[in-house]
């Protein structure tokens, strides 16, 4: 089975709609991107662009929904598609949970909500080599010295843990995490505590706005954030996406009901690697393909002859 996979912020780069592939099914996701938001959207790309949160959720959008379309055109249909952080909004597109036009306004919603409440002092780490636990341990210790709370925001694998904060507590943090054994410690390029209860407010208002967003059973296998679970209804999904800013992604969680499911393919949209790295490292059996670093013909045929051996 394939799985499509839809990276989220922090995946960005610097002309990632530009190199997106030449295919009509492509140029026309632009086009109506561009026509629903009353902007070209080739212009959410540029160095200046990607320092804005709206623009850089938005782009992620369009970059998803555009290769999902262009597979769909090759019959590459996937049976499971799942997204982290802002990614799942691409993911429910991909399996008929909401229409494009309606994913494309929530999202700048979600990110202007975001970006208000945190206009800059704050944003992402990634930790690796320590659990989820002993994360948590630090993070309540870093807490009871220096009353800065760090918060665990994506649990991407076992020892590859996201915190969230404001950037003076997450520097510290991350010398902490260092001291205590932790491989490494790296800021991320996004410029909002996500995933963790200081978004609690932005959520509120997100759900108001999402209780008139038409959403629908989804067609194929949705996996949500917040648990990693499948959900099956227009309410579960809806609720997951209207909330996912405020809780932990369980990520891990979710590439596992996958390969339970019988996910062998999984295909990460552009301009992703991390989550096919990730795929790699922890299920050695699976196939994962980063579109990015495919052109599309061979991204076609090697997915084609890797469904087809599995």
């Amino acid at each position: 089975m394939l799985a499509l996979l839809f990276p989220g912020q922090g995946a960005q780069s610097d002309g990632f709609l530009h190199s997106l592939p030449q295919h009509q099914a492509v140029r026309a996701t632009l086009d109506e991107a561009s026509q629903v938001l009353g902007i070209d959207v080739l212009t959410l790309d540029t160095p200046d662009s990607l320092g804005s949160t709206v623009a850089v959720q938005i782009g992620l959008t369009v970059a998803g929904v555009a290769i999902t379309r262009a597979l769909a055109e090759e019959q590459l249909t996937p049976g499971i598609s799942a997204g982290l952080s802002v990614g799942a909004y691409a993911a429910a597109v991909c399996c008929g949970a909401i229409r494009f036009e309606d994913a494309l306004k929530m999202v700048r919603k979600r990110a202007e909500l975001m970006e208000t409440a945190y206009p800059s002092g704050y944003g992402l780490a990634v930790v690796s080599g320590l659990t989820e636990h002993q994360l948590e341990t630090l993070a309540d210790q870093h807490a009871e010295a220096n009353s800065q709370r760090v918060y665990i925001g994506n649990v991407n694998a076992p020892r590859q843990i996201v915190m969230a904060g404001a950037n003076a507590a997450l520097d510290a943090f991350m010398e902490r995490a260092l001291a205590a054994g932790a491989r490494k410690a790296t800021r991320l390029a996004v410029s909002v505590p996500s995933h963790c209860e200081l978004l609690a407010h932005a959520t509120d208002e997100l759900l108001v706005y999402a209780q008139d967003v038409p959403f629908h059973v989804p067609q194929s296998t949705y996996i949500g954030n917040r648990g990693g679970r499948p959900l099956y209804t227009a309410q579960a999904i809806r609720d997951d996406l209207a909330t996912n800013m405020r809780y932990t992604v369980r990520w891990f969680d979710a590439l596992t009901v996958m390969q339970e499911m019988g996910a062998r393919v999984l295909i990460e949209a552009p301009p992703g690697q991390v989550l096919t790295d990730i795929t790699r490292d922890n299920f050695p059996d699976t196939i994962a393909l980063a579109a990015s670093t495919f052109s599309f013909d061979r991204l076609v045929a090697t997915a084609r002859r890797r469904l087809g051996a599995a």
